[in-house]
Protein backbone atom coordinates (compact mmCIF):
# COMPACT_ATOMS: atom_id res chain seq x y z
CA UNK A 1 0.00 0.00 0.00
CA UNK A 2 2.87 2.34 0.65
CA UNK A 3 4.76 1.86 -2.61
CA UNK A 4 1.26 2.48 -4.54
CA UNK A 5 1.26 5.87 -2.42
CA UNK A 6 4.69 6.38 -3.28
CA UNK A 7 4.32 5.90 -7.22
CA UNK A 8 1.03 8.46 -7.29
CA UNK A 9 2.71 10.89 -5.54
CA UNK A 10 5.96 10.73 -7.24
CA UNK A 11 3.40 10.47 -10.69
CA UNK A 12 1.11 13.47 -9.92
CA UNK A 13 4.63 15.87 -8.78
CA UNK A 14 6.02 15.00 -12.17
CA UNK A 15 2.64 16.17 -14.04
CA UNK A 16 2.28 18.77 -11.83
CA UNK A 17 5.74 19.64 -12.94
CA UNK A 18 5.31 19.20 -16.46
CA UNK A 19 2.18 21.17 -16.85
CA UNK A 20 3.66 24.29 -14.85
CA UNK A 21 6.38 24.36 -17.17
CA UNK A 22 4.54 23.87 -20.21
CA UNK A 23 4.02 27.68 -21.39
CA UNK A 24 6.55 28.89 -18.88
CA UNK A 25 8.79 29.86 -22.33
CA UNK A 26 5.57 32.17 -23.05
CA UNK A 27 5.31 33.89 -19.56
CA UNK A 28 9.15 34.57 -19.42
CA UNK A 29 8.84 36.23 -23.42
CA UNK A 30 8.61 39.90 -23.18
CA UNK A 31 5.90 39.98 -25.76
CA UNK A 32 6.77 43.74 -26.58
CA UNK A 33 10.55 43.10 -27.54
CA UNK A 34 11.38 42.96 -31.32
CA UNK A 35 12.58 39.55 -32.55
CA UNK A 36 13.84 40.50 -36.14
CA UNK A 37 14.63 44.36 -37.51
CA UNK A 38 13.66 45.21 -40.97
CA UNK A 39 16.78 44.72 -43.19
CA UNK A 40 15.82 48.63 -44.44
CA UNK A 41 16.70 50.02 -41.35
CA UNK A 42 20.17 48.76 -41.09
CA UNK A 43 20.53 50.08 -44.58
CA UNK A 44 19.87 53.40 -42.84
CA UNK A 45 22.62 53.08 -40.55
CA UNK A 46 24.67 52.11 -43.30
CA UNK A 47 23.90 55.18 -44.55
CA UNK A 48 24.55 57.62 -41.52
CA UNK A 49 27.63 56.03 -40.81
CA UNK A 50 29.32 57.35 -44.63
CA UNK A 51 29.56 60.67 -42.21
CA UNK A 52 33.15 60.97 -41.82
CA UNK A 53 35.13 64.05 -40.77
CA UNK A 54 37.59 64.33 -42.63
CA UNK A 55 39.63 67.74 -41.53
CA UNK A 56 42.91 66.25 -40.30
CA UNK A 57 43.85 64.53 -43.34
CA UNK A 58 42.42 64.80 -46.55
CA UNK A 59 41.03 68.32 -46.47
CA UNK A 60 44.75 69.23 -44.77
CA UNK A 61 46.47 67.73 -48.05
CA UNK A 62 44.60 69.30 -50.61
CA UNK A 63 44.95 72.48 -48.57
CA UNK A 64 41.58 73.57 -47.96
CA UNK A 65 41.27 73.42 -44.30
CA UNK A 66 44.40 73.33 -41.95
CA UNK A 67 45.54 73.49 -38.38
CA UNK A 68 48.48 74.82 -36.62
CA UNK A 69 48.53 72.32 -33.67
CA UNK A 70 49.85 69.20 -32.85
CA UNK A 71 48.45 66.49 -30.71
CA UNK A 72 45.41 64.76 -31.69
CA UNK A 73 45.15 67.24 -34.41
CA UNK A 74 48.39 66.07 -36.00
CA UNK A 75 48.38 64.43 -39.63
CA UNK A 76 48.62 66.46 -43.18
CA UNK A 77 49.20 69.95 -40.96
CA UNK A 78 52.93 68.23 -39.83
CA UNK A 79 53.14 66.02 -42.80
CA UNK A 80 52.98 63.61 -40.28
CA UNK A 81 51.84 59.65 -39.87
CA UNK A 82 48.93 59.86 -36.60
CA UNK A 83 47.76 56.91 -37.00
CA UNK A 84 45.08 57.44 -34.39
CA UNK A 85 43.97 60.05 -36.93
CA UNK A 86 44.25 57.99 -39.74
CA UNK A 87 42.31 55.12 -38.88
CA UNK A 88 38.95 56.71 -38.18
CA UNK A 89 37.49 56.05 -41.92
CA UNK A 90 38.57 52.41 -41.58
CA UNK A 91 37.12 51.63 -38.10
CA UNK A 92 34.37 53.81 -39.05
CA UNK A 93 33.15 52.00 -41.80
CA UNK A 94 34.06 48.29 -41.08
CA UNK A 95 31.83 48.87 -37.92
CA UNK A 96 29.02 51.03 -39.33
CA UNK A 97 29.01 50.33 -42.78
CA UNK A 98 30.43 47.70 -44.19
CA UNK A 99 28.85 45.51 -40.94
CA UNK A 100 25.51 46.53 -42.00
CA UNK A 101 25.42 46.14 -45.81
CA UNK A 102 26.98 42.75 -45.71
CA UNK A 103 24.16 41.92 -43.98
CA UNK A 104 20.97 43.58 -45.11
CA UNK A 105 22.73 41.38 -49.03
CA UNK A 106 22.74 38.31 -46.58
CA UNK A 107 19.16 38.84 -45.63
CA UNK A 108 17.98 40.04 -48.79
CA UNK A 109 19.10 38.37 -51.61
CA UNK A 110 17.17 35.37 -51.84
CA UNK A 111 13.98 37.83 -51.30
CA UNK A 112 12.72 38.73 -54.65
CA UNK A 113 10.04 40.99 -52.93
CA UNK A 114 12.87 42.96 -51.52
CA UNK A 115 15.21 43.20 -54.70
CA UNK A 116 15.64 47.18 -54.29
CA UNK A 117 16.78 46.94 -51.42
CA UNK A 118 19.13 44.33 -51.49
CA UNK A 119 20.75 46.25 -55.03
CA UNK A 120 20.42 49.77 -53.18
CA UNK A 121 22.56 48.38 -50.66
CA UNK A 122 24.92 46.41 -52.95
CA UNK A 123 25.27 50.55 -54.60
CA UNK A 124 25.82 51.59 -51.31
CA UNK A 125 28.59 49.23 -50.29
CA UNK A 126 30.24 49.90 -53.32
CA UNK A 127 30.27 53.58 -52.53
CA UNK A 128 32.13 52.98 -48.96
CA UNK A 129 34.63 50.61 -50.57
CA UNK A 130 35.66 52.65 -52.78
CA UNK A 131 36.72 55.10 -50.13
CA UNK A 132 37.79 52.74 -48.27
CA UNK A 133 40.39 51.67 -51.30
CA UNK A 134 41.10 54.98 -52.70
CA UNK A 135 42.07 55.76 -49.24
CA UNK A 136 44.25 52.68 -48.21
CA UNK A 137 45.01 50.89 -51.96
CA UNK A 138 44.86 47.43 -51.18
CA UNK A 139 42.02 46.57 -48.42
CA UNK A 140 39.98 43.32 -46.91
CA UNK A 141 36.99 43.69 -49.64
CA UNK A 142 35.68 40.09 -50.64
CA UNK A 143 36.23 38.40 -47.17
CA UNK A 144 36.12 42.17 -45.42
CA UNK A 145 33.11 42.56 -43.15
CA UNK A 146 32.26 38.36 -43.12
CA UNK A 147 33.34 37.86 -39.13
CA UNK A 148 29.74 37.88 -38.10
CA UNK A 149 28.06 35.74 -41.23
CA UNK A 150 30.55 33.39 -42.07
CA UNK A 151 32.83 34.03 -39.27
CA UNK A 152 36.12 35.84 -41.21
CA UNK A 153 37.61 37.28 -38.57
CA UNK A 154 41.01 37.33 -39.99
CA UNK A 155 40.47 38.40 -43.79
CA UNK A 156 42.41 38.47 -46.56
CA UNK A 157 43.50 41.71 -48.08
CA UNK A 158 42.38 42.42 -52.34
CA UNK A 159 44.63 44.12 -54.39
CA UNK A 160 42.99 47.61 -55.52
CA UNK A 161 43.04 46.18 -59.28
CA UNK A 162 40.80 43.72 -58.13
CA UNK A 163 38.66 45.44 -55.59
CA UNK A 164 38.12 48.02 -58.50
CA UNK A 165 37.07 45.73 -60.89
CA UNK A 166 34.43 43.87 -58.80
CA UNK A 167 33.24 47.52 -57.74
CA UNK A 168 32.51 48.60 -61.12
CA UNK A 169 30.83 45.35 -61.69
CA UNK A 170 29.00 45.40 -58.54
CA UNK A 171 27.40 49.49 -59.22
CA UNK A 172 26.57 48.14 -63.27
CA UNK A 173 24.87 45.05 -61.58
CA UNK A 174 22.96 46.72 -58.85
CA UNK A 175 21.69 49.69 -61.16
CA UNK A 176 20.56 48.19 -63.51
CA UNK A 177 18.45 45.93 -61.79
CA UNK A 178 16.68 48.30 -59.92
CA UNK A 179 13.26 47.99 -60.67
CA UNK A 180 10.50 50.72 -60.28
CA UNK A 181 8.10 48.13 -60.60
CA UNK A 182 9.13 46.24 -57.40
CA UNK A 183 8.12 47.19 -53.69
CA UNK A 184 9.61 50.55 -53.27
CA UNK A 185 11.85 50.92 -50.14
CA UNK A 186 9.78 54.18 -48.40
CA UNK A 187 12.19 54.14 -45.02
CA UNK A 188 15.05 54.82 -47.22
CA UNK A 189 16.60 58.20 -45.47
CA UNK A 190 18.68 58.61 -48.68
CA UNK A 191 16.39 58.67 -51.54
CA UNK A 192 12.72 57.47 -49.48
CA UNK A 193 13.26 54.55 -51.73
CA UNK A 194 13.32 56.71 -54.90
CA UNK A 195 14.20 54.25 -57.58
CA UNK A 196 15.06 57.17 -60.12
CA UNK A 197 17.28 58.87 -57.63
CA UNK A 198 18.93 55.84 -56.79
CA UNK A 199 19.80 54.81 -60.15
CA UNK A 200 21.08 58.18 -60.73
CA UNK A 201 23.47 57.46 -57.78
CA UNK A 202 24.58 53.98 -58.87
CA UNK A 203 26.00 55.69 -62.43
CA UNK A 204 27.29 58.55 -61.04
CA UNK A 205 29.43 56.18 -58.26
CA UNK A 206 30.29 54.62 -62.06
CA UNK A 207 31.11 57.69 -63.20
CA UNK A 208 33.47 58.31 -60.35
CA UNK A 209 34.82 55.01 -60.53
CA UNK A 210 36.07 54.77 -64.38
CA UNK A 211 37.10 58.76 -63.96
CA UNK A 212 39.55 57.02 -61.07
CA UNK A 213 41.25 54.37 -63.95
CA UNK A 214 42.27 57.29 -66.43
CA UNK A 215 46.07 57.23 -65.64
CA UNK A 216 46.35 53.82 -65.49
CA UNK A 217 43.92 52.43 -68.04
CA UNK A 218 42.57 54.83 -70.15
CA UNK A 219 40.50 52.37 -72.40
CA UNK A 220 38.87 50.42 -69.21
CA UNK A 221 37.68 54.09 -68.19
CA UNK A 222 36.23 55.38 -71.20
CA UNK A 223 34.14 52.35 -71.50
CA UNK A 224 33.09 52.89 -67.86
CA UNK A 225 32.55 56.60 -67.99
CA UNK A 226 30.89 55.67 -71.32
CA UNK A 227 28.40 53.18 -69.67
CA UNK A 228 28.17 55.34 -66.54
CA UNK A 229 26.51 58.74 -68.90
CA UNK A 230 24.45 56.41 -70.97
CA UNK A 231 22.69 55.32 -67.75
CA UNK A 232 21.97 58.83 -66.22
CA UNK A 233 24.02 60.14 -63.74
CA UNK A 234 22.74 63.36 -61.21
CA UNK A 235 23.15 66.37 -62.93
CA UNK A 236 20.50 68.15 -60.68
CA UNK A 237 20.74 69.65 -57.66
CA UNK A 238 17.49 67.60 -56.29
CA UNK A 239 19.08 64.56 -57.10
CA UNK A 240 22.41 64.88 -55.12
CA UNK A 241 23.27 62.26 -52.81
CA UNK A 242 23.68 63.57 -49.26
CA UNK A 243 22.94 62.96 -45.55
CA UNK A 244 20.05 65.25 -43.99
CA UNK A 245 21.94 65.45 -40.93
CA UNK A 246 20.26 66.96 -37.68
CA UNK A 247 20.63 67.27 -33.65
CA UNK A 248 20.75 64.10 -33.64
CA UNK A 249 22.64 62.54 -36.04
CA UNK A 250 25.29 65.79 -36.75
CA UNK A 251 27.56 66.70 -39.15
CA UNK A 252 30.85 65.15 -37.98
CA UNK A 253 32.67 67.92 -39.30
CA UNK A 254 30.10 70.32 -37.61
CA UNK A 255 30.54 68.54 -34.17
CA UNK A 256 34.64 68.80 -34.59
CA UNK A 257 34.26 72.81 -35.29
CA UNK A 258 31.02 73.72 -33.17
CA UNK A 259 32.44 72.23 -30.12
CA UNK A 260 36.07 71.58 -28.54
CA UNK A 261 38.33 72.25 -31.98
CA UNK A 262 35.91 75.65 -32.77
CA UNK A 263 39.07 77.41 -32.93
CA UNK A 264 41.94 75.70 -33.88
CA UNK A 265 41.23 74.74 -37.94
CA UNK A 266 41.41 77.65 -40.27
CA UNK A 267 40.96 78.27 -44.39
CA UNK A 268 44.63 76.84 -45.58
CA UNK A 269 46.06 80.41 -48.07
CA UNK A 270 46.07 78.60 -50.98
CA UNK A 271 42.32 78.00 -51.07
CA UNK A 272 41.54 81.58 -49.71
CA UNK A 273 43.69 82.74 -52.43
CA UNK A 274 42.31 81.24 -55.35
CA UNK A 275 39.10 82.29 -54.53
CA UNK A 276 39.70 85.81 -53.41
CA UNK A 277 41.80 86.67 -56.46
CA UNK A 278 39.34 85.06 -58.66
CA UNK A 279 36.65 87.16 -56.97
CA UNK A 280 35.20 83.77 -56.33
CA UNK A 281 31.63 84.61 -54.95
CA UNK A 282 32.02 81.61 -53.02
CA UNK A 283 34.12 82.73 -50.67
CA UNK A 284 31.77 84.89 -48.83
CA UNK A 285 29.72 81.93 -48.74
CA UNK A 286 32.22 79.91 -47.06
CA UNK A 287 34.36 82.09 -45.09
CA UNK A 288 34.33 84.03 -42.04
CA UNK A 289 37.18 85.99 -40.01
CA UNK A 290 37.04 86.92 -36.30
CA UNK A 291 38.20 90.33 -36.21
CA UNK A 292 41.06 91.12 -33.65
CA UNK A 293 40.91 88.12 -31.99
CA UNK A 294 44.09 87.57 -29.99
CA UNK A 295 42.45 83.85 -28.71
CA UNK A 296 40.00 81.22 -29.70
CA UNK A 297 37.57 82.65 -26.75
CA UNK A 298 37.76 86.18 -28.77
CA UNK A 299 35.89 84.26 -31.89
CA UNK A 300 32.42 85.24 -31.52
CA UNK A 301 29.82 84.79 -34.27
CA UNK A 302 27.67 87.88 -34.18
CA UNK A 303 29.88 90.20 -32.36
CA UNK A 304 32.96 90.11 -34.24
CA UNK A 305 32.61 88.09 -37.35
CA UNK A 306 32.94 89.24 -40.57
CA UNK A 307 32.39 87.36 -44.43
CA UNK A 308 33.62 90.02 -46.02
CA UNK A 309 35.78 88.38 -48.95
CA UNK A 310 38.02 91.50 -49.37
CA UNK A 311 39.09 91.07 -45.43
CA UNK A 312 39.63 87.09 -45.99
CA UNK A 313 43.13 85.80 -44.92
CA UNK A 314 44.03 82.36 -45.31
CA UNK A 315 46.60 80.57 -42.56
CA UNK A 316 49.76 79.67 -44.66
CA UNK A 317 51.15 76.11 -44.46
CA UNK A 318 54.35 74.66 -42.88
CA UNK A 319 53.94 76.08 -39.38
CA UNK A 320 52.95 75.01 -35.82
CA UNK A 321 51.06 77.22 -33.19
CA UNK A 322 54.56 79.11 -32.35
CA UNK A 323 55.80 79.79 -35.55
CA UNK A 324 53.02 80.76 -37.31
CA UNK A 325 52.80 83.49 -34.43
CA UNK A 326 55.34 86.07 -35.98
CA UNK A 327 53.69 85.23 -39.83
CA UNK A 328 50.62 86.75 -38.38
CA UNK A 329 51.85 89.37 -37.09
CA UNK A 330 53.05 90.50 -40.09
CA UNK A 331 50.60 89.96 -41.96
CA UNK A 332 48.66 92.63 -39.59
CA UNK A 333 46.92 90.13 -37.39
CA UNK A 334 46.57 90.50 -33.95
CA UNK A 335 47.03 86.65 -33.53
CA UNK A 336 46.74 83.64 -35.99
CA UNK A 337 43.43 82.79 -34.23
CA UNK A 338 42.07 85.72 -36.76
CA UNK A 339 43.13 84.03 -39.67
CA UNK A 340 40.01 83.14 -41.69
CA UNK A 341 37.91 80.14 -40.79
CA UNK A 342 34.51 78.07 -42.47
CA UNK A 343 31.92 79.74 -41.14
CA UNK A 344 30.36 77.13 -38.53
CA UNK A 345 27.75 79.23 -37.89
CA UNK A 346 26.50 78.52 -42.24
CA UNK A 347 28.41 76.13 -43.50
CA UNK A 348 29.54 73.50 -40.40
CA UNK A 349 26.66 73.52 -38.42
CA UNK A 350 25.92 70.74 -36.64
CA UNK A 351 22.74 69.83 -38.89
CA UNK A 352 24.64 70.91 -42.28
CA UNK A 353 24.36 68.24 -45.05
CA UNK A 354 27.20 65.62 -45.81
CA UNK A 355 27.51 65.18 -49.57
CA UNK A 356 27.95 62.18 -51.27
CA UNK A 357 27.99 63.00 -54.93
CA UNK A 358 26.47 66.25 -56.52
CA UNK A 359 25.42 67.56 -59.76
CA UNK A 360 28.73 70.01 -59.81
CA UNK A 361 30.98 67.06 -59.55
CA UNK A 362 29.13 65.22 -62.46
CA UNK A 363 29.37 67.79 -64.88
CA UNK A 364 32.67 68.51 -63.66
CA UNK A 365 33.73 65.22 -64.75
CA UNK A 366 31.84 64.91 -67.64
CA UNK A 367 33.59 67.91 -68.73
CA UNK A 368 36.80 66.23 -68.80
CA UNK A 369 35.01 63.00 -70.54
CA UNK A 370 33.96 65.37 -73.18
CA UNK A 371 37.38 66.51 -73.48
CA UNK A 372 39.55 63.26 -73.75
CA UNK A 373 36.44 62.69 -76.16
CA UNK A 374 35.25 59.41 -74.36
CA UNK A 375 31.61 60.86 -74.45
CA UNK A 376 29.77 62.98 -76.48
CA UNK A 377 29.08 66.67 -75.14
CA UNK A 378 30.18 70.54 -75.02
CA UNK A 379 32.69 70.96 -72.84
CA UNK A 380 32.73 74.55 -72.36
CA UNK A 381 28.40 74.10 -71.16
CA UNK A 382 29.39 71.30 -68.88
CA UNK A 383 32.06 72.60 -67.56
CA UNK A 384 30.10 76.05 -67.03
CA UNK A 385 27.07 73.94 -65.43
CA UNK A 386 29.42 72.54 -63.14
CA UNK A 387 30.86 75.36 -61.43
CA UNK A 388 26.67 76.82 -61.10
CA UNK A 389 25.61 73.97 -60.05
CA UNK A 390 28.30 74.35 -56.96
CA UNK A 391 27.71 77.98 -56.37
CA UNK A 392 23.91 77.27 -56.26
CA UNK A 393 24.78 74.85 -53.89
CA UNK A 394 25.50 77.04 -51.42
CA UNK A 395 22.09 77.36 -50.42
CA UNK A 396 22.02 74.11 -49.33
CA UNK A 397 23.70 74.84 -46.71
CA UNK A 398 22.18 78.02 -45.33
CA UNK A 399 20.23 80.72 -47.02
CA UNK A 400 22.66 83.49 -46.21
CA UNK A 401 24.78 81.09 -48.06
CA UNK A 402 23.56 81.67 -51.08
CA UNK A 403 24.93 82.95 -54.50
CA UNK A 404 23.66 85.95 -56.27
CA UNK A 405 22.69 84.49 -59.77
CA UNK A 406 24.14 87.71 -61.27
CA UNK A 407 27.11 87.06 -59.65
CA UNK A 408 27.32 83.64 -60.98
CA UNK A 409 27.14 85.07 -64.63
CA UNK A 410 30.24 87.58 -63.98
CA UNK A 411 32.28 85.22 -62.77
CA UNK A 412 31.48 82.97 -65.85
CA UNK A 413 31.95 85.68 -68.05
CA UNK A 414 35.03 86.88 -66.31
CA UNK A 415 36.60 83.82 -66.23
CA UNK A 416 35.74 81.55 -69.02
CA UNK A 417 36.47 78.12 -70.35
CA UNK A 418 39.83 77.44 -71.69
CA UNK A 419 40.24 75.13 -74.33
CA UNK A 420 44.25 74.83 -74.07
CA UNK A 421 43.99 74.65 -70.11
CA UNK A 422 41.13 72.29 -70.30
CA UNK A 423 41.72 69.71 -67.85
CA UNK A 424 43.59 72.11 -64.96
CA UNK A 425 40.80 74.11 -65.17
CA UNK A 426 38.47 71.71 -64.85
CA UNK A 427 39.39 69.56 -61.64
CA UNK A 428 40.51 72.99 -60.24
CA UNK A 429 36.89 73.81 -60.20
CA UNK A 430 36.57 70.39 -59.40
CA UNK A 431 38.73 70.72 -55.73
CA UNK A 432 36.77 73.86 -55.53
CA UNK A 433 33.54 71.45 -55.76
CA UNK A 434 34.56 69.16 -53.74
CA UNK A 435 35.27 71.56 -50.67
CA UNK A 436 34.00 69.85 -47.43
CA UNK A 437 34.10 66.34 -49.18
CA UNK A 438 37.32 65.79 -48.30
CA UNK A 439 38.19 61.56 -49.53
CA UNK A 440 36.51 62.94 -52.80
CA UNK A 441 38.74 66.37 -53.30
CA UNK A 442 42.04 63.95 -52.06
CA UNK A 443 41.24 61.52 -54.44
CA UNK A 444 40.91 63.50 -57.55
CA UNK A 445 43.73 65.46 -56.70
CA UNK A 446 45.94 62.33 -57.13
CA UNK A 447 43.84 61.25 -59.91
CA UNK A 448 44.06 64.25 -62.00
CA UNK A 449 47.61 66.25 -60.64
CA UNK A 450 45.29 69.64 -59.75
CA UNK A 451 44.95 71.75 -58.68
CA UNK A 452 48.85 72.71 -58.66
CA UNK A 453 49.41 72.97 -55.53
CA UNK A 454 53.19 73.32 -53.77
CA UNK A 455 53.88 71.18 -50.98
CA UNK A 456 53.12 71.60 -47.33
CA UNK A 457 56.97 73.05 -46.01
CA UNK A 458 56.74 72.10 -42.73
CA UNK A 459 60.08 70.95 -41.45
CA UNK A 460 60.88 67.32 -40.31
CA UNK A 461 58.69 65.87 -42.73
CA UNK A 462 57.64 61.72 -42.43
CA UNK A 463 56.68 62.10 -46.27
CA UNK A 464 59.30 61.09 -48.61
CA UNK A 465 57.54 62.17 -51.70
CA UNK A 466 56.30 65.91 -51.84
CA UNK A 467 52.66 64.73 -51.03
CA UNK A 468 50.88 62.40 -48.69
CA UNK A 469 49.63 59.56 -50.99
CA UNK A 470 47.42 57.48 -49.08
CA UNK A 471 46.61 56.69 -45.30
CA UNK A 472 48.25 54.23 -43.60
CA UNK A 473 47.10 50.68 -42.12
CA UNK A 474 45.19 51.29 -39.04
CA UNK A 475 47.70 49.66 -35.48
CA UNK A 476 45.04 46.96 -34.90
CA UNK A 477 45.23 45.03 -38.24
CA UNK A 478 48.70 45.31 -38.03
CA UNK A 479 48.82 43.68 -34.63
CA UNK A 480 45.64 41.86 -35.00
CA UNK A 481 45.83 40.64 -39.04
CA UNK A 482 49.34 41.10 -39.57
CA UNK A 483 50.39 38.28 -42.16
CA UNK A 484 47.57 39.67 -44.40
CA UNK A 485 48.54 42.81 -43.72
CA UNK A 486 52.23 41.95 -45.21
CA UNK A 487 50.62 40.22 -47.66
CA UNK A 488 49.14 43.80 -49.10
CA UNK A 489 52.03 45.79 -47.82
CA UNK A 490 54.22 43.35 -50.27
CA UNK A 491 52.16 43.85 -53.04
CA UNK A 492 52.06 48.16 -52.42
CA UNK A 493 55.27 49.18 -51.37
CA UNK A 494 55.79 50.09 -47.52
CA UNK A 495 53.34 51.40 -45.21
CA UNK A 496 53.77 54.98 -45.36
CA UNK A 497 52.16 58.25 -46.16
CA UNK A 498 53.86 58.35 -49.98
CA UNK A 499 53.30 54.76 -51.37
CA UNK A 500 50.65 55.43 -54.25
CA UNK A 501 47.88 53.51 -54.77
CA UNK A 502 47.42 51.28 -58.12
CA UNK A 503 45.33 53.93 -59.33
CA UNK A 504 48.06 56.84 -58.85
CA UNK A 505 50.47 55.93 -61.68
CA UNK A 506 53.24 58.57 -61.82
Amino acid sequence: MKKILYYTFITVATWTILSCDSGFDELNTDQTRATAIDPAFELNNAVLGLRYSSLIYDMGIVQQIISPNSGVLTGANYNQDNRDASDDIWRNYYRDVIRYTRDVTRLTEDKPERKNLFNMTRILQACAFMMLTDAYGDIPYFEGGQGYPNSVFFPAYDAQQEVYTDIIAELTSATAALDAGAKIETADVLYGGDITKWKKFGYSLLLRAGMRLSKIDAAKAQQVVQAAFQGGVITSLVDDAYIRCDANYTNPMGGTLNSTEANNFFLAEPFVNFLKSNNDPRLKSIAVRYMGAASGSDQKPGVNDNTDPTVQNGMPLGHDNNTIKPIAAAAGLTSFYEYSQVDRTRMTKLASPYYLVTSAQNHLLLAEAAQRNWITGDVAQLYNTGVTQHMLQMAVFDPNSAVDPADITTYLTDHPFNPANALEQINTQYWVASFLNGPEAFANFRRSGFPALTPNPYPGTEVPGAFIRRLTYPNSEISVNSVNVGDAISRMGADNLATRVWWDKE
